[in-house]
């Protein structure tokens, strides 16, 4: 009996469309992303069970490390070159245009307003070795701070602005003290502290209520 030949067929696939979508894809992730911002020092900030997330627009960040330094975050460009223009108005920086351009593009600050101009001064890479010894807040007047405050808080008027506090577990509480005086002396009574998430205790009101939220979720 004559065997029977299977025809053989091709196993070629036009993977053309497969790679265009993919494309399409990691390009609108490309543009979509946020990328994070450097972090001017390296903070160890406590925990807490709030479950708020840190704003990603009109936030004004004062980041205060274990040493007692204060620097100051912004996330709008466009609300760095408006401070910096305000503050070298004011304050008689002296700052030429390029050093505002670099001033937007440097998202944190931390020192005096007589090493401002030097430092903006450096290439962006020399800027991140620098060690800033950070904006002065020697006592109940809020030091230079107050001016930062003051000049973001005419920047960003008529809109909905969050001042966040990220603090070192291990800062002294008389820095902090006098941060929060930098904003009381602006009229700015509600900010945020950044704070590591940590789940509500077992058997507390919130920890149910979270469980009740998860539990529905699931349905």
């Amino acid at each position: 009996m004559p065997k029977v030949k299977v025809a053989k067929k091709s196993t070629w696939v036009d993977m053309t469309a497969f790679v265009d979508v993919s494309f399409l894809i990691l390009t609108f992730f490309i543009l979509a992303t946020k990328f994070k911002p450097d972090e001017p020092v390296e903070v160890k900030f406590p925990s807490s069970v709030s479950a708020d997330k840190i704003p990603e627009m009109d936030a004004f960040l004062i980041t205060i490390d274990k040493d007692g330094r204060v620097f100051v975050q912004m996330d709008d460009p466009n609300a760095r070159k408006s401070i910096a223009e305000n503050l070298n108005e004011t304050r008689n920086l002296g700052l030429t245009p390029a050093n505002i351009k670099s001033f937007t593009n440097s998202p944190s600050i931390g020192v005096p307003f007589a090493g401002l101009k030097n430092l903006l001064a450096m290439e962006p890479e020399q800027q991140k070795n620098v060690r800033q010894p950070g904006i002065p807040v020697p006592d109940s007047t809020g030091g230079e701070l107050y001016y930062w405050i003051r000049d973001a808080k005419s920047t960003y008027a008529g809109k909905k602005v969050s001042w966040l506090i990220k603090a070192d577990d291990a800062t002294k509480y008389p820095v902090i003290k006098n941060v929060l005086e930098a904003f009381k002396r602006n009229d700015i009574n509600k900010f945020q502290l950044v704070t590591k998430f940590r789940d509500a205790p077992i058997g507390t009101p919130l920890w149910n209520t979270r469980q009740n939220q998860i539990g529905a979720g699931k349905k």
